[in-house]
């Protein structure tokens, strides 16, 4: 089999990711040292050099709030690689599948959102998400897009891992409460 490519292996997801991939075959997952999402040259040539059939995009800008003040790193890690890597697996013949989110949505539904939902991101985050799945849907390239919210893992940082620190060590533990997701794991 030929290679599987996983971006943001480090991360919670990309990590779970080049795991369970591992009884597949060669699986090559990078990180942020190894590949810069920011650096759409070296997304070609890391493409190119790995010659996978699947490409999975699970690297992403993950600062929400600090997006708004960091608004074209999260451009274009977040909007501008997707699209790079969508036309590099189209060139190639290869699949992509992108991690998406929540975060396209303006939030003020009451009943759960599906695909065909209108999007109105709020944020700077949620608008760089949003400009990477387009440019994923506009390569033509074969692609899977999965828009997730509130994942969480065995490790990392997330909701989940931080309830358990802060339960072991507070009595109490005060959090938003006017929130709705679905724990992705």
């Amino acid at each position: 089999m030929a290679a599987i490519l996983v971006t943001g292996a480090a991360g919670q997801l990309g990590h779970e990711l080049v795991r369970a991939f591992a009884p597949l075959g060669e699986v090559v997952g990078v990180d942020r040292s190894q590949l810069d999402l920011a650096d759409a040259s070296a997304i070609v040539a890391t493409v190119r050099r790995v010659k996978p059939a699947l490409i999975v995009n699970a690297g992403a800008y993950t600062a929400v709030d600090l997006a708004e003040q960091e608004t074209a790193l999260a451009d274009a890690v977040n909007g501008v690689a997707p699209g790079v890597l969508a036309d590099e697996a189209k060139r190639a013949g290869a699949v992509l599948v992108h991690y998406s989110t929540d975060y396209v949505f303006d939030g003020s539904a009451n009943v759960p959102y599906d695909e065909d939902a209108p999007v109105r991101p709020l944020s700077s985050y949620g608008r760089s998400k949003l400009a990477g799945e387009r440019a994923v849907a506009a390569s033509g390239a074969h692609a899977l897009v999965f828009r997730t919210s509130w994942v969480y893992g065995r490790r990392g940082r997330n909701f989940l891992l931080t309830m358990q620190r802060l339960a072991a060590a507070r009595p109490e533990i005060r959090v938003v409460d006017d929130q709705t997701g679905t724990p992705n794991w």
